[in-house]
């Protein structure tokens, strides 16, 4: 992984990426972990998948996605490993959490940090518009530790602000992967060494935690 090290803007979180087999599946699967059950989002036709979302907070939600049976496939890899087989034969044994994304307001100048995360493309669902990273192959950035970026079109509008309380709130996040030295460079470029801290495991995997009306809850 090149890592290209300037000073830059505010990169905050943004969001939390569940993929399932189903957006039906995942959204019961939320449901039973955290008690709230994930609000319909929409289509994204560029990458024939779907999703629904639930408020972590203040611009911060959790997205269910899923490939989307009544859409066309891509002329190209779908975002997120979807695409992957080995990401496949996982999800067909249950949802899981497998990524995150991270916002910038400078989103050409932050991704030629990393040059893994792929080119801004622009995207549209709904009255939502925005570019986000996205490689050629459509892998996850570090297996999924290293965040995707995202620029809204509007910062003004932000699709957490429509969605409903949910009582859920992101506490932190954490990784495993077995060369964690890359990674922690990597979320170094992008100043959020803080936001995930990422120790040795012998397969990369992500976690959140969260605090819920339940107590605190983790995926």
């Amino acid at each position: 992984m090149t890592v290209r090290r300037t000073t830059q803007a505010a990169i905050e979180p943004d969001h939390l990426v569940v993929a399932a087999a189903s957006l039906a599946s995942g959204v019961d699967w939320i449901e039973s972990g955290l008690g709230v059950r994930a609000r319909p989002g929409g289509c994204h036709a560029a990458m024939g998948t779907h999703n629904a979302l639930v408020s972590l907070g203040r611009r911060v939600y959790l997205e269910v996605i899923a490939i989307d049976p009544e859409s066309a496939a891509p002329a190209r890899p779908r975002w997120f490993d979807l695409d992957d087989p080995a990401l496949r034969a996982r999800l067909a044994e249950g949802p899981a959490l497998i990524h995150w994304v991270a916002r910038t307001q400078r989103i050409d100048a932050d991704a030629a940090r990393l040059p893994e995360l792929g080119p801004p493309m622009p995207m549209q669902r709904g009255e939502y518009s925005w570019r986000i990273t996205v490689p050629d192959d459509g892998h996850r950035p570090g297996a999924g530790l290293v965040p995707t970026l995202i620029e809204w079109s509007d910062p003004a509008r932000h699709p957490a602000d429509s969605l409903p309380a949910s009582g859920l709130r992101l506490v932190a996040l954490a990784g495993e992967h077995p060369e964690p030295a890359p990674i922690r460079d990597a979320l170094a470029a992008l100043g959020l060494a803080d936001a995930l801290k990422v120790s040795y495991g012998r397969t990369p995997r992500l976690a959140a935690m969260f605090a819920t009306p339940r107590g605190t809850m983790t995926l």
